[in-house]
Order: C-alpha cells, then sequence, then structure tokens
C-alpha cells in the first residue's frame, strides 16, 4: 500500500507496448492504484534476446515489488568480464567486484527471457491486448484517442509510448509536432546506428559436458575479432544456459546506404539465418567450442538479428503522450543499460503520475511529465555515454586497439570511478514502503523520492503530528549504513568468496 494518505488518480492510462519498459511501468501503475491498459502489436507475447546484467540499480524496485529473491535464484552475479582474442588467450580483465560495496550487490547476468517473465507475472493478463498495431492517435485537452489496424479505438487521458526504437507512438506524435513547426530539427533526422546483432539463448546444456556452468558467477567474455569486423559475447546463466550475442560492426557507407525500411525487416528468426552461417566458425573461450556450437544448441525461434541503434531524442512528451524507454533514448548494448534504464523511466514516470491530481488538467499533465524528464534525460544521457565509453572497448579501429592495450595499465581507481557512477543511481517508487538500501555509498539523488518526503513532512505538518518519515536515503554515509550479509575485504571483493582464474579455458 502507498506510504502516505494520496489517493491516485482517476486518469487512465494506455500504455503501447510490452516489452521490459511497458510491463514495469504496468507493474508499478498497478501497485499504485492507477488505471491502465497495455497494447502490443504482437500476436502472442513472445520475449527473444539473450541476457541482461542487472544490478543494484534496479534491486530496490525489484524488492519493492516483492520479486527481488526470485531475481536473484535465475541470476548468476559476476564480479568481473573477461576479453580474449581469437586463440582463447585472456587480454584484459575489467574488475565489477566494488559493485557490491557501492551497491549492495554484485552485478548479476540473467535470461532476459525469464526476467521478463518475472515481471509479467505482476500484471494480470486481462488487462493486456495483444495483436493490437497502433496506425494513428489523436489528442486534445480532454482526453487522447489510439486507433488500431483492427478498427478497434481506445480512449485514455494519458497515452505512454513504450514500443521501441521505431515506436508507433512517437512516429504519430511526432508527425503532428512537425505540422505545427515544434518539432527540433535533431529529433525528425532517422536514427543512426553503426552494428548488427545476432543474440540467442540456448536451451539447459548438460554440466559435466560443460563444467564452467557448475562455477557460482557467470562467465561473462568477450572475444574481439581478428581481421574481421566482429565482436562476440558470451555469459553462462543459473539454468545452465549459454547466452550469446555476435555484434558485426558496419562502417559508415553502409550505415548511411541502410533505410529504415531495410533496418525494421531484420527482425526475427528469418533474418539471422545468414549471419548464423558467417559466423559458425568463431572460437569462444571454453575449450574448442565454437559460436556454431551454440547456434546448434539453440532453439531456432530463440535466435534473433537486430539492428543496433543508439539516439537520445529531444522530445519525451507533448499533450497528453509521453515516451518511455528505446522510444525516447535507445543505447548500445555494450554496458547493458537499455533494459535498466527502460525500468527506470517506468519507476519514475509513475512516481510522476502518482503526483497527479484525481482529475488532472492538460497544464499538470506536463507538469509531471516535465518532472519525469527533467530527472532522467541527464541520467538517460549519462548511460548513453558510458554506453559508449564502454564500446570503445570493443571497437575495430586502430585507436581501440591502443585503448585496450592501454586498459593493461590502467588503476583499478579509474574503473572503480566508473562503477560508482553506474550504481550510485538506485530509485525506489515513491507509493510503496521504501526499502533499506544495502549499499555504503550513498545513493544519488532521486527528485520524485524528494518531492514525496516533502509531501509527506507537509501531511505531518498539517496535522499537527511529528515523527520521522522514515526513509533515510539522503543520510545514509559508509559509517551508518546496515551492514551486509558478508564481509567485504577492501578490495570490494567477499572474503567469502573465491574466483577463477579468468584465463581457465
Amino acid at each position: 500500500m502507498p506510504s502516505d494518505t494520496k489517493l491516485p488518480t482517476n486518469a487512465r492510462v494506455l500504455i503501447v507496448g510490452a516489452g521490459i519498459g511497458g510491463i514495469t511501468l504496468a507493474a508499478l501503475l498497478e501497485r499504485a492504484g492507477i488505471e491502465y491498459r497495455i497494447f502490443e502489436r504482437a500476436k502472442e507475447i513472445k520475449p527473444l534476446g539473450s541476457a541482461l546484467s542487472i544490478g543494484s540499480n534496479v534491486m530496490p524496485i525489484f524488492e519493492q515489488l516483492g520479486v527481488l529473491d526470485e531475481v536473484l535464484r535465475n541470476g548468476k552475479p559476476f564480479g568481473f568480464t573477461t576479453g580474449y582474442n581469437e586463440q582463447r588467450e585472456a587480454t584484459r580483465i575489467l574488475d565489477y567486484s566494488p559493485a557490491e560495496k557501492i551497491g549492495g550487490f554484485l552485478p548479476h547476468i540473467i535470461s532476459r527471457p525469464i526476467l521478463y517473465g518475472i515481471l509479467l507475472k505482476l500484471v494480470p493478463a486481462e488487462k493486456i491486448s495483444l495483436s493490437k498495431k497502433i496506425l494513428s492517435l489523436l489528442q486534445n485537452k480532454d482526453g487522447v484517442l489510439i486507433r488500431c489496424s483492427d478498427n478497434t479505438s481506445y480512449q485514455g487521458e494519458i497515452l505512454i509510448g513504450a514500443d521501441g526504437a521505431y515506436s508507433a507512438v512517437r512516429q504519430a506524435l511526432y508527425k503532428d509536432l512537425t505540422k505545427k513547426g515544434e518539432l527540433p530539427k535533431s529529433d525528425g533526422l532517422p536514427l543512426p546506428f553503426n552494428s548488427t546483432c545476432l543474440v540467442g539463448q540456448t536451451r539447459p546444456l548438460d554440466p559435466e559436458q560443460y563444467p564452467h556452468l557448475k562455477d557460482w558467477h557467470t562467465w561473462f567474455e568477450t572475444t574481439i575479432g581478428e581481421g574481421k569486423p566482429y565482436v562476440w559475447v558470451t555469459f553462462t546463466t543459473k539454468v545452465n544456459t549459454i547466452c550469446w550475442m555476435v555484434l558485426r560492426h558496419l562502417d559508415d557507407q553502409v550505415s548511411r546506404e541502410l533505410d529504415s525500411s531495410f533496418r525494421n525487416t531484420e527482425w526475427g528468426p528469418e533474418a539471422a539465418e545468414a549471419m548464423c552461417k558467417e559466423v559458425r566458425d568463431f572460437p569462444i573461450p571454453k575449450g574448442t567450442m565454437t559460436i556454431g556450437d551454440l547456434i546448434d544448441a539453440t532453439p531456432p525461434e530463440l535466435i534473433s538479428k537486430v539492428m543496433l541503434e543508439e539516439k537520445i531524442f529531444d522530445t519525451w512528451y507533448a499533450g497528453r503522450t509521453c515516451l518511455l524507454g528505446d522510444a525516447c533514448h535507445k543505447l548500445y548494448p555494450t554496458a547493458g543499460l537499455g533494459a535498466v534504464s527502460a525500468i527506470h523511466d517506468a519507476i519514475v514516470l509513475t512516481n510522476c503520475l502518482y503526483e497527479l491530481p484525481n482529475d488532472p488538467s492538460i497544464e499538470e499533465l506536463q507538469k509531471a511529465f516535465q518532472y519525469y524528464k527533467s530527472e532522467r534525460y541527464p541520467l538517460a544521457k549519462a548511460a548513453y555515454d558510458t554506453s559508449h565509453r564502454l564500446a570503445s572497448i570493443i571497437g575495430q579501429h586502430w585507436y581501440n586497439d591502443m585503448i585496450r592495450a592501454m586498459m593493461r595499465y590502467m588503476p583499478k581507481s579509474v574503473f572503480t570511478r566508473a562503477l560508482h557512477v553506474m550504481y550510485a543511481y538506485r530509485p525506489q517508487a515513491t507509493f510503496l514502503p521504501l526499502v533499506q538500501d544495502r549499499g555504503q555509498c550513498k545513493p544519488a539523488l532521486q527528485p520524485s523520492l524528494k518531492r514525496a518526503e516533502e509531501r509527506r513532512a507537509a501531511e505531518i505538518k498539517a496535522k499537527g503530528g511529528a515523527g520521522s518519515l522514515g526513509s533515510g536515503l539522503y543520510k545514509v554515509d559508509a559509517a551508518s549504513t546496515i551492514s551486509v550479509n558478508h564481509s567485504a575485504s577492501a578490495s570490494g571483493i567477499s572474503t567469502t568468496r573465491t574466483y577463477e582464474s579468468a584465463n581457465t579455458k
């Protein structure tokens, strides 16, 4: 239940897109008591993809939603990632172990379909409408109307576009803004991209045949192609599968020549067949295995090929329509921040919608959307920059080789500072009981939570009461945080855990 006396708004929310961002938003609206419905263009919900990296920046919201234990049971932690050459020799190691001290958790690898399934269980099935391809939207001061390809239409007070990089909601909204001369020029340009990506996840494998599956930690391994524009990554999971990803870097000319109609045809298993043949012989670090062995162990319906776009849009909302996740910021997957950023969007947007009065005016909606963008835009931009920096580690240009060479001598403190930035923002839902932050480093300021605490303080004062607001999130320091269930050494690696050598074959 909400931790204050405020009643949820009566405004109905239409969510377009049932990806991780849309489903997380729906789960939060469900708990906030705000009316909503999801519209998904697919005939069935069948999440594709490989693995996701999640850490302390999303663990608090999972705990608030009551699914943290299930997430941890299905995820595998990692304290380092290892880079290899094609001779299966380790060439670099990135130490993620300080993240445990920073935010209270080691980062975890979890199968994307499994995480999606955990979140999907929080949303009543009857609130999800399938085969709903959005053709148009109309909005005015009284409401918003969406029309679908099956000749159905739906009306509400708020429309949220969570339908991906080629968002139909964004395209309709931007078309209207263009007619009015209100769309920034940069937002009207095509999505830039420079690579394609082949992803998949094997069926459960026999740990006796693949002994590294038995390790308590994930093997997160990246191989840089030699004389070829490819990089490939593998991750072991808690359910004895191996998630894999092959990136192909495109040169500038190819990127410019491919138009949006071509990009949209790249989704799905059929388009992946040719690329599967191209990459079969690529070696992976363990034993004598190749990407082809993983492809053969992967059900065809779990293989997909996608284009990797990257862009931060300037226009996130207009009128009664607001964008979320890939619809307003598409990130390169190197840092694994795309899904995390979509979850953060959902948290903050729900917090802002919860602040609305019962029957909000268009001006009050604009204020809520502005609060949402003002909190999330700088952080999405920071995630975008982080993805770019980590992409430099796996690039194929001569300067990427120099960066990789320099990283061998990079002080650990430099990467640790980057981890501080990555895991400092640990947002929570303001309308649910707050959970104790487990990190030894103070969480970054969360403006929507700060406003909620100020609102509750005003309520207490108005009633002539006294007492603590109880979150304490902005008073935490290294000396006063609660102890976590492990002993951390000075380097941040749990003293009760032992990592195997990253050079183990």
